[in-house]
C-alpha cells in the first residue's frame, strides 16, 4: 500500500518571515479538513508508518532558537512542531519495538496515538513550509523500550508536558485559526494523557491528580515555553531554546 499523503497544501508555496504567520483563513481551514481526512487513511495503514520521516535532519549539538514566542505566531508553530516531532518519534519507536508482555489492546492504543502524533507533526511542517525548524534528532537513550513501565511512564510524561505546553502557549497565539487548531490538538493530547494514565494505574488513582489539575481551580497545569523546553531537552540531540514572558496559572 502506498503511504498516504499528508501534504494537502502542496500548492501552497513555502512560507517564510511574516508570510509564515499569515496563512489565508480559507486555505488553512481547508488544510485542517484535509488533514482530518488523511487521518482516516493513516489509521488504515498502520504497517506503513515505520519511517521517522521528518526527524534527524538536524545535528547533535546544534542550537535551535525559536526566538521570542510572544512575538510571532510562526515561532509558536515551530515550538509546537518540535514537541510533535518528539512525540511522533517516541511512539513510532514504541510501536516498532513493543515492550515485553504488551497486550493487543495496549498495542492498539499506542498505534492510534502514534498516528495522531504523526498527523500533528506533518500538519505543522506543512503549514510552516520553509520557515520550519530542521527535523530533530531524538535521544531516547534513557528509555528502556523493552520495559512496559519505562515506555508508559515516559508516555505519561510526554503527554502531560504536551498538554501544559499548549495551555501555556495559547496566550501568545494571535491568529484565531491557529488558536482553534491548538485547541483541537490539546484536547486530543489530553485524551492521550488520560488513557496512558489508565493503562498505568487502572481504577487505582484519579486519572488527573493534583499535580496535573489544580484542586483549588479545577484547571489544567500551564507551562511557558522555556519551562517545557527544559523538560524535553534530555530527549533531543539538538539544543532547544526559546524566549517569552512568564506563563500564567
Amino acid at each position: 500500500m502506498e503511504k498516504p499523503q499528508t501534504d494537502p497544501m502542496a500548492t501552497v508555496e513555502g512560507l517564510s518571515g511574516k508570510a509564515s504567520a499569515a496563512l489565508g483563513r480559507r486555505v488553512f481551514m481547508r488544510y485542517i479538513g484535509a488533514t482530518a481526512a488523511a487521518g482516516v487513511a493513516l489509521s488504515a495503514c498502520h504497517s506503513e508508518l515505520v519511517d521517522p520521516g521528518t526527524t534527524g535532519s538536524g545535528r547533535a549539538g546544534d542550537a535551535i532558537d525559536f526566538g521570542d514566542i510572544s512575538e510571532k505566531d510562526v515561532n509558536i508553530l515551530n515550538f509546537a512542531y518540535a514537541l510533535e516531532q518528539l512525540e511522533a518519534a517516541f511512539y513510532m519507536q514504541a510501536v516498532m519495538t513493543p515492550y515485553s508482555g504488551i497486550t493487543e489492546e495496549e498495542r492498539r492504543i499506542l498505534t492510534e496515538i502514534r498516528d495522531h502524533e504523526i498527523i500533528h507533526r506533518d500538519l505543522f511542517k506543512t503549514a510552516l513550509g520553509s520557515a520550519a525548524i530542521p527535523g530533530l534528532t531524538p535521544n531516547f537513550s534513557s528509555i528502556n523500550f523493552s520495559s512496559r513501565a519505562s515506555v508508559l511512564g515516559t508516555a505519561r510524561v510526554f503527554e502531560n508536558i504536551g498538554v501544559s505546553a499548549y495551555n501555556g502557549a495559547g496566550q501568545y497565539i494571535r491568529s484565531a485559526d491557529y488558536l482553534l487548531l491548538a485547541g483541537k490538538i490539546v484536547s486530543v493530547e489530553a485524551r492521550h494523557a488520560s488513557i496512558i494514565a489508565t493503562l498505568i494505574e487502572p481504577m487505582t488513582t484519579l486519572f488527573a491528580p493534583d499535580t496535573v489539575v489544580y484542586a483549588n481551580s479545577g484547571l489544567e497545569e500551564i507551562r511557558n515555553p522555556e519551562e517545557v523546553l527544559s523538560l524535553v531537552r534530555p530527549y533531543v540531540a539538538e539544543f532547544l531554546n526559546g524566549r517569552n514572558g512568564s506563563g500564567r496559572r
